[in-house]
């Protein structure tokens, strides 16, 4: 009698994040391309999947643009985290590599925007805006070290950062003749600025 063959859980685990970064992959392409016709049924489809697969990794269209939101996130953080430059550098390090990012993946990030602001979503524990957090907090508070600034100010350095850097306006420059370094340039500056404008602030000093 033969014998069932036996999947290890290390394979099927293997699997399940195989086929999940297979629909992140997909959902990517369909957002860039046409983010009106994005659905599960649409993303496994493409990803080459069966939808029962797709909804046992997402249940929702917005599950599953989470989870892109989050990856590219997570993916600045893992740099960030393995970043030996300090000061000024670091920042400008860490804003060249989210510029990389931005790149690959800033169209379909552009379509997955939230309406919520940063510092309410910050205080839900929002996930996405969580690891955003933790990505930027070390090259940011190694600038505001560089410029003296008091890291109290952290969370409003945050929120400045991720108006000026947004995808949307780095992509916006780059449409109207500057590289994605050039446009870098320009927005780090305008923080920089901000920064400055932030620690200096009469409701701040207060």
């Amino acid at each position: 009698m033969t014998r069932p063959a036996v999947v290890s859980e290390d394979s099927a685990r293997s699997d399940r994040r195989r086929n999940r970064d297979r629909l992140l992959d997909a959902a990517g392409d369909l957002i860039r391309s046409d983010p009106d016709s994005v659905t599960i049924v649409a993303v496994a489809e493409a990803a080459g999947l069966s939808t029962a697969t797709a909804y046992r990794h997402f249940p929702s269209v917005h599950d599953l643009g989470e989870a892109y939101l989050l990856r590219v996130v997570l993916a600045l953080g893992s740099f960030t985290r393995r970043s030996q430059a300090t000061g000024g550098a670091a920042f400008e390090s860490a804003a060249r590599e989210w510029g990389r990012l931005v790149t690959t993946h800033g169209a379909a990030m552009v379509h997955l925007r939230s309406r919520r602001g940063l510092l309410e979503r910050l205080a839900d524990n929002d996930p996405v805006i969580t690891a955003l957090r933790d990505a930027w907090q070390p090259p940011i508070t190694a600038l505001m070290n560089d410029l003296g600034i008091d890291p109290g100010h952290f969370p409003l350095a945050l929120l400045l950062c991720n108006a000026l850097l947004d995808p949307r306006e780095i992509l916006d420059l780059t449409r109207h003749g500057l590289t994605t370094g050039q446009a870098l340039q320009v927005l780090t500056a305008a923080f920089n600025g901000a920064l400055q404008t932030l620690a200096n602030h009469p409701l701040l000093l207060a």
